[in-house]
Order: structure tokens, then C-alpha cells, then sequence
């Protein structure tokens, strides 16, 4: 494990947090992880931090969460009845009807992947 370094603001120390620099690339759902996080369950955040294991974290978070919404979003659309005959038939209709089941999936995806 790397040493903490500290700086002073105010006569109180505080640690010189920094993401180790790291080859692996997060996506959306990798970043709004990350920000609930840092937000909401500071402690969890600053131990990953500490610990250097906040970027695997985010990177298996963002991997389940487009994993999830792609299957999800398949399911969601044989169960509509969205095919691709009707994508060649009215492209227009089947773009809007993709993207609600894209958005429901995510709603539920946020739930339960991303904000607990």
C-alpha cells in the first residue's frame, strides 16, 4: 500500500486522496457510481480510495450495470412485441418504443445496482 501524504488547511490534516492512475476506462453507469459515492457514502468511497480498489469497483459496476440494462431491455422488448420487422416498417416508431424500454431499464438498474 502506497504512504499517505497529508497537507494543512487550518491546523487540521487531510490525507492527499488521488485515484491511482489506471489503464481501465469507466462508462456512464462507472461514473454515476462513483458520484453517489462520493456523495452519499463518503466513508465507502474514501476506503476504496485508501485502499486503491475504487476503480475495480467502478469498472465492475459499470460492466453488470450495461450488462443488466442490454438484457433487460431485450426481454422488455419480446415482451412488447418490438421486433425487428417493425424497426424495417416504421423505423420511427420502434426508435421511440427502444428508447423507453432503454430508460425503464435503467430506472431499474439505478435502483438496485447504482444507488445502493
Amino acid at each position: 500500500m502506497a504512504e499517505i501524504t497529508y497537507r494543512n488547511e487550518n491546523g487540521i490534516l487531510i490525507p492527499n486522496l488521488e485515484a491511482p492512475k489506471n489503464e481501465k476506462q469507466i462508462g456512464k453507469y462507472g461514473m454515476m457510481r462513483k458520484k453517489f459515492l462520493k456523495q452519499n457514502r463518503r466513508a465507502i468511497y474514501s476506503a476504496m480510495m485508501l485502499t486503491g480498489t475504487l476503480m475495480e469497483h467502478l469498472s465492475e459496476i459499470d460492466s453488470m450495470a450495461r450488462e443488466q440494462v442490454q438484457s433487460m431491455v431485450k426481454k422488455m422488448a419480446e415482451a412488447e412485441g418490438v421486433t425487428e420487422k417493425m424497426k424495417a416498417e416504421n423505423p420511427q416508431m420502434w426508435t421511440g418504443l427502444m428508447n423507453n424500454l432503454k430508460h425503464s431499464a435503467e430506472e431499474v438498474v439505478l435502483k438496485q445496482l447504482i444507488h445502493s
